[in-house]
C-alpha cells in the first residue's frame, strides 16, 4: 500500500510529461528550397489540388505556353512571398486555438523546518489556485482571436488575388513589348540601312550633305526606341520570373489570348460587387470586429479581477488546516481607463481606414472604366486606319520596284504602318492591363460579375 502511494505521484508526473510538446531544433538553410528549380511535376501536382475561387481548375506544364489563368495559379503555388504569408496566417490560427485554451491550476508548495525550539512536526503549505478573470473573459477573447484568424485568411486570399492579377498583367506586358520590339526592330533596321545608302550617296556627290542630318536623326530615333523595347521586355520577363516565383534563367513562354471585351457592367454595380468580394474589405470587417471585441475586453476588466485560491496547511503544532483565498483588484484611480480610451481610439482609426478604402475603391473602379472607355474606341479607330495604310505601302513597295517611286519614299509608308501599328500595340496592351486591373478591384474575375 504504501509502494503505491510512493509510485502513484511518479506515474501522474510521467503520465503529463508525455503529453507535453517536445523542443526540436530548426534552424535555417543555407540553401533555401526556394532557390531551387521548380520540378514541373511537383507544380503540376500543386496546381491540379489548388482550389481557389478565382482559379480554374489547371495542370501547369512548364515546357508548353502558359494562359493568364495558369500563370496565375503558378504565381499562388510558387511565390515566396505568399509562402510566407500562408505561415504568417498559421499563427493567426494558433493564437486563436491558445485563445480557446482553458487557464491551468496554480500549485503552489511549500515547507518550513523546525531548527531550533521543542520537538515539532514540519510546517507544510500547499494552495490551488484558479484564475477566475480568465474564464470570465474567455469567450471575449476567443472570438477576438477568431476574428484576428478570419481576417489573416482574407489577407492571405487578397495577396494571392494581387499577385495573380499581377502575374497575368506582366504576361500581358510581355506579349505586347513582344510585339513592338519586332516593329521597332524592323524600324531600326530599314532606318540604318537608309542611313547607310545616303552616306554612301552624299559621299560620292549624288545627295546633298543637309539630307544626311535628318536621316542620321532617325536612324539614332528608331535604334533608342528599339533598346528601349528590348530593355522593357527583360526587366517584364525577370518580374514575371519573381512573381512566379521560378529562377530567373528558367524560361516562361506565355500564351496568346483574346483581348477582353468591353465590360458589360457599369461602375455601380462593379463597386457593389467590390464591396461585397473583395477579400481586403472582409478583412478590414473582420478586423474591425476584432477591436470591438478588443474593446469590450477593456471594459470588463475595468471591474475587479478575481483569483481564487484553496490553501491547506500544517502547522508545527500538528495542526491541519484548510480554507479558500479570493484575491482582487480595487478600481479606486486607475478603472483601466487608458486602455479603453487606447482600444477605442483603435476602433475609430479602423473604421475611418474602412471607409477610406470603401471610398479609394469606389474611385479607382471609375478610373479603370474611364480608362478602358478612352482605349476601345482609340483601338477601334487605328484598326480602321491600318488596312489602308497597308495598302498604301504595298503601292509605294510596288512602285519602288518599277522604279517610279524612290526608296526613301517607300520606307515613309512602310513606317508609317509601323507606327500605326505600334500605336495598335500599346492601345491593346491598355486595355489588357486594365481589364486585369478591374478585375483586381472587384475582386472577382469577370466571368463571376453577376449584377
Amino acid at each position: 500500500m504504501h509502494t503505491v502511494k510512493r509510485t502513484a505521484p511518479a506515474l501522474v508526473t510521467l503520465l503529463l510529461a508525455t503529453g507535453c510538446a517536445h523542443y526540436a531544433p530548426a534552424p535555417l538553410s543555407p540553401t533555401p528550397d526556394i532557390l531551387a528549380i521548380p520540378v514541373p511535376q511537383a507544380v503540376a501536382a500543386r496546381s491540379r489540388q489548388l482550389e481557389r475561387p478565382f482559379l480554374q481548375p489547371v495542370t501547369i506544364d512548364l515546357a508548353a505556353p502558359l494562359d493568364g489563368n495558369a500563370l496565375a495559379a503558378l504565381a499562388v503555388v510558387s511565390n515566396p512571398d505568399l509562402k510566407a504569408l500562408r505561415a504568417r496566417a498559421g499563427v493567426a490560427e494558433a493564437q486563436a486555438f491558445a485563445a480557446g485554451l482553458v487557464p491551468d491550476l496554480a500549485v503552489n508548495v511549500g515547507a518550513d523546518f523546525v531548527v531550533g525550539g521543542p520537538p515539532a512536526v514540519t510546517n507544510l503549505v500547499a494552495a490551488l489556485g484558479l484564475n477566475l478573470n480568465a474564464l470570465r473573459t474567455r469567450s471575449v477573447r476567443l472570438g477576438q482571436a477568431q476574428a484576428l484568424a478570419s481576417q489573416a485568411r482574407l489577407d492571405l486570399m487578397w495577396a494571392e488575388w494581387q499577385t495573380a492579377g499581377a502575374a497575368r498583367i506582366a504576361a500581358a506586358r510581355i506579349l505586347a513589348l513582344t510585339r513592338s520590339k519586332m516593329l521597332s526592330q524592323s524600324a531600326s533596321e530599314t532606318a540604318e540601312a537608309m542611313l547607310v545608302k545616303v552616306t554612301g550617296a552624299v559621299g560620292r556627290g549624288d545627295a546633298p550633305p543637309g539630307q544626311l542630318q535628318g536621316v542620321r536623326l532617325a536612324a539614332l530615333d528608331a535604334a533608342g526606341r528599339y533598346r528601349a523595347d528590348e530593355q522593357a521586355l527583360v526587366a517584364a520577363k525577370l518580374e514575371l520570373s519573381r512573381l512566379l516565383g521560378i529562377p530567373p534563367d528558367l524560361q516562361i513562354r506565355v500564351e496568346e489570348s483574346p483581348l477582353p471585351s468591353e465590360p458589360a457592367l457599369d461602375a455601380h454595380d462593379l463597386f457593389d460587387i467590390a464591396q461585397r468580394e473583395r477579400p481586403d474589405l472582409r478583412a478590414l470587417r473582420a478586423g474591425y470586429t476584432a477591436q470591438e471585441s478588443a474593446v469590450r475586453l477593456a471594459v470588463m476588466e475595468q471591474f475587479p479581477t478575481l483569483d481564487l485560491t484553496v490553501n491547506g496547511t500544517r502547522d508545527t503544532g500538528n495542526n491541519r488546516l484548510i480554507g479558500p483565498a479570493v484575491a482582487f483588484s480595487l478600481p479606486l484611480w486607475n478603472r483601466n481607463r487608458g486602455t479603453i480610451a487606447i482600444e477605442s481610439a483603435t476602433r475609430e482609426a479602423l473604421r475611418a481606414e474602412y471607409d477610406a478604402r470603401v471610398f479609394r475603391t469606389r474611385s479607382e473602379i471609375a478610373t479603370a472604366l474611364a480608362g478602358l472607355a478612352v482605349s476601345y474606341p482609340q483601338r477601334a479607330v487605328l484598326l480602321s486606319q491600318i488596312p489602308a495604310l497597308r495598302a498604301f505601302a504595298d503601292r509605294m513597295a510596288t512602285a519602288a520596284g518599277r522604279g517610279d517611286q524612290s526608296l526613301a519614299a517607300r520606307d515613309e509608308a512602310l513606317q508609317s504602318v509601323r507606327d500605326k501599328e505600334m500605336l495598335l500595340v500599346a492601345s491593346e496592351q491598355a486595355i489588357a492591363e486594365q481589364s486585369i486591373a478591374l478585375e483586381l478591384l472587384t475582386g472577382l474575375p469577370r466571368q463571376r460579375w453577376v449584377k
